[in-house]
């Protein structure tokens, strides 16, 4: 069996269009709160770690602010867990705060099927019971199997399902941009159109 390699089709965000974005949302996050005295961020592993860090450091920018700021692992909480490998890779769960009675922002770089937000809901609820959880996601995808939607959005970006998102951040890739990539042949290889 030929093995299957991802390749870069197209660049659906630069580094600095994801900076616009951030900042859009950032903006947004204080104008629906109506300021940030109850709000807390949280990443969700892994690359939704550094863009909630990213939306504090422009929200102690813009407002004066330091909003707590957290990590959440949902692997445990995933329902595919089963599926995802025998030794699956835990990341670290940081809660600042107690968040019972405070506005728990979800920050993700990808939604897509909205799995990924149910198992972090999930894992949310163990650790107190927020007013209110908000989604924001630097793209969203479509092609959701769960109703869910995102409260901030950076872009929406169409896709097929033989496509992949590849968010990347300099902190972890070396560089911060958004790609559109295909799996090599696409349907030849068995996916759908």
């Amino acid at each position: 069996m030929p093995e299957r390699i991802w390749t870069e089709k197209a660049t659906v965000m630069t580094g600095d269009d994801m900076e616009r974005a951030l900042r859009r949302i950032a903006v947004e996050i204080v104008e629906r709160n109506k300021g940030l005295e109850k709000v807390v961020l949280l990443g969700i592993q892994r690359r939704g770690v550094h863009l909630a860090a990213r939306l504090r450091d422009l929200l102690k920018e813009s407002e004066k602010t330091k909003v707590p700021t957290g990590e959440l692992d949902i692997t445990l909480y995933r329902d595919d867990i089963s599926t995802l490998s025998d030794q699956p890779v835990v990341h670290s769960t940081s809660i600042p705060c107690d968040i019972t009675g405070k506005r728990v922002v979800l920050v993700d770089d990808v939604l897509f099927t909205g799995r990924t937000v149910r198992a972090a809901l999930d894992a949310v609820t163990d650790f107190g019971r927020p007013e209110s959880v908000q989604l924001a996601v630097l793209v969203d995808r479509g092609h959701r199997e769960l109703p869910i939607a995102a409260d901030y959005v950076g872009k929406s970006v169409p896709t097929s399902r033989r496509e992949n998102v590849e968010v990347r951040v300099a902190a972890l890739d070396g560089e911060d941009k958004v790609v559109i990539c295909v799996l090599n042949g696409g349907a030849r290889d068995g996916l759908e159109a």
